[in-house]
């Protein structure tokens, strides 16, 4: 039960006695031995999560929910797009698979601060994985399945693997395509060998089995059970690579103390949920969603997570929702703006266990979330995190009896406890510039970045006092600390001296009704210092197609001429990342 009953006073708790009130949310888990103190500063300058507590994750996400009754109650229930299986795994199955493939693990050689890295798509195995890790206290790395040889080479070579976990195939749609060869090719290329690789073999792709090398999944859980092992908070949980939009890839590295805390508070504090209610993210486990959401938050909190491998289709969420009696789905702009091409043929959805839609990763058009608020008949938001904060540095809380103010459902919402942003002006006076947090991040944020073995200080993230770390991201702070996102630093647009968001464009193209999608980039202009250019996705299905014309005229008409709005490139789709984020980079090139 939360204490609080407005956002002003919850927030002002967490700033006005931080030690209290991250002490008290910690009592949302169960520990060896409980903290003393909230927060401590390391020796490198960084930041320790209750410190020198113990506890273990697998513990708090599995075993303790058996414990107190909920071994029959669902922990994971699984979808595959492409194969049509479905899987539920209640709280003491998934403890039996858990402990015995930690066993399994530990019979390979994996101790306490081992990586382990696991390529695999979204599926049952994939979290048994991780939990059996956490449990033996072992880092998981997980990476996208999806990724060919050389870049399933870098992470290799960057954590040093004591074990790879693999499935025989993934699919790209419902065409499956082995692993083996990827494998094989990011062995060849890495200067380090792991010690054994483990391999969950599918029906649709079976793979052969190296000698001394190769293990097979299944018969790994059947070992002797693997107990918790006690870990101090501040130890990794896992390590977790970004997705590359920012420049090189970089191993964020989590705790476990303070990643417990920190996930189980906002399941009830920001989703609004409670122990047995089902919570759905369309996320791959390989992305920080998948983590947080698919993963650790819903069963820290008891509650029953929905899982999916590939691309839900809209009819799909929607059954899934009503089967399992969702209450919180999480999704992506881009997930939905493919529901709403394919809703056309569908009704509304009647959903009446289903409170509240959240979508993150990249930046959703007003005009998206009101047809989704349409479709659904349920509040949709937005919301804003990073890989590097594991949780939502700002969002719509759900959780408190005060109710959520109207003006705020299109942006990204208000900061979560312990973030406290600020704006940095390019131009002194302005009110919009890069947004930057305060030191220390709360909990459940990076605790470093894994860099030549060990874990550094993320000496990148900081600015020049080292008293802040910096979003990359651009916006503004407005009335009741409400946040206002324009987009990342290096999108904004340079006109003339003025500045003008690429997203606020793009959110004037996306009202046109023939717009699927869009995006706008910054291009050199002799006269003005730069200029932007349209990206537009037309709607496949709308009446007549956007015009060139039609869409500058609409950008002039709200923002002003000044914007120099000139060029608008049809294309059939926009480059995106494996995890669906936009690259507009990629558009300069093309």
């Amino acid at each position: 039960m939360l204490p609080w009953t407005t956002y002003e006073a919850m927030y002002d708790a967490a700033i006005s006695q931080p030690e209290q009130f991250w002490l008290e949310a910690a009592q949302r888990i169960t520990w060896k031995q409980a903290p003393v103190s909230a927060c401590r500063t390391r020796a490198d300058g960084w930041h320790d999560w209750f410190p020198d507590a113990t506890l273990n994750t697998c513990h708090n996400a599995v075993d303790r929910h058996v414990e107190d009754g909920r071994g029959e109650q669902a922990a994971l229930i699984w979808h595959s797009c492409a194969t049509k299986e479905r899987q539920v795994v209640t709280y003491r199955e998934l403890q039996g698979r858990v402990a015995g493939f930690a066993g399994g693990l530990r019979a390979l050689g994996v101790g306490q601060g081992d990586r382990v890295l696991i390529a695999m798509p979204t599926m049952i195995e994939t979290a048994i994985a991780m939990l059996a890790c956490a449990r033996i206290g072992a880092v998981h790395v997980v990476v996208f399945a999806g990724y060919a040889g050389p870049e399933l080479a870098r992470r290799i070579d960057d954590v040093a693997p004591k074990v790879i976990i693999i499935a025989s195939c993934s699919f790209q749609g419902q065409t499956p395509v082995p692993s083996v060869p990827a494998l094989k090719e990011a062995l060849a290329k890495t200067a380090h060998r792991p010690q054994a690789c483990v391999i969950v073999q599918r029906e649709a792709c079976p793979a052969p089995l190296l000698p001394e090398r190769d293990h097979d999944f299944r018969t790994l859980e059947q070992s002797a059970p693997a107990e918790p092992v006690t870990l101090r908070s501040e130890e990794p949980l896992y390590i977790l690579h970004t997705s590359g939009t920012t420049g090189h890839p970089k191993g964020i590295v989590r705790d476990n103390g303070g990643h417990a805390v920190a996930l189980a508070l906002s399941m009830e504090l920001i989703y609004g949920c409670k122990p047995g209610d089902t919570f759905f993210t369309t996320s791959d486990l390989g992305w920080v969603v998948g983590h947080s959401y698919g993963v650790y938050a819903p069963l820290l909190s008891g509650c029953t997570s929905v899982i999916v491998e590939g691309g839900a289709s809209a009819s799909a969420i929607r059954v899934l929702c009503h089967e399992h009696d969702v209450k919180c789905l999480f999704t992506t702009p881009t997930q939905m703006r493919l529901m709403r091409q394919e809703s056309r043929s569908l009704s509304g959805a009647i959903l009446p266990t289903l409170a509240h839609i959240f979508v993150a990763g990249e930046y959703a058009d007003p005009t998206l979330l009101e047809w989704a608020r349409s479709y659904f008949r349920k509040p949709v938001v937005n919301h804003w995190w990073q890989t590097e904060t594991g949780w939502s540095i700002t969002a719509h809380f759900f959780g408190l009896p005060e109710r959520e103010p109207v003006t705020l459902m299109n942006d990204i919402g208000r900061p979560a406890p312990g973030f406290c942003p600020a704006i940095v002006p390019p131009i002194p006076g302005e009110q919009c510039g890069e947004i930057v947090l305060s030191l220390p991040l709360p909990p459940g944020c990076l605790t470093g970045i894994w860099k030549d073995g060990a874990i550094r200080v993320p000496a990148a993230y900081l600015d020049e006092t080292n008293r802040y770390y910096r979003t990359f991201d651009e916006g503004m702070i407005e009335a009741g600390r409400a946040v206002h996102m324009l987009g990342r630093s290096d999108d904004v647009i340079k006109v003339a001296g003025r500045r003008i968001s690429g997203v606020q464009i793009e959110k004037i193209i996306a009202t046109h009704p023939a717009v699927h999608a869009c995006a706008v980039v910054a291009i050199a202009d002799t006269l003005r210092g730069q200029r932007p250019v349209a990206y537009v996705v037309p709607d496949a299905e709308a009446a007549c197609a956007p015009s060139a014309e039609e869409i500058v005229a609409r950008v002039n008409a709200v923002l002003g001429r000044w914007i120099g709005l000139k060029e608008v490139r049809f294309v059939r789709h926009l480059p995106t990342t494996v995890s669906g984020k936009i690259t507009r980079k990629r558009l300069l090139v093309s």
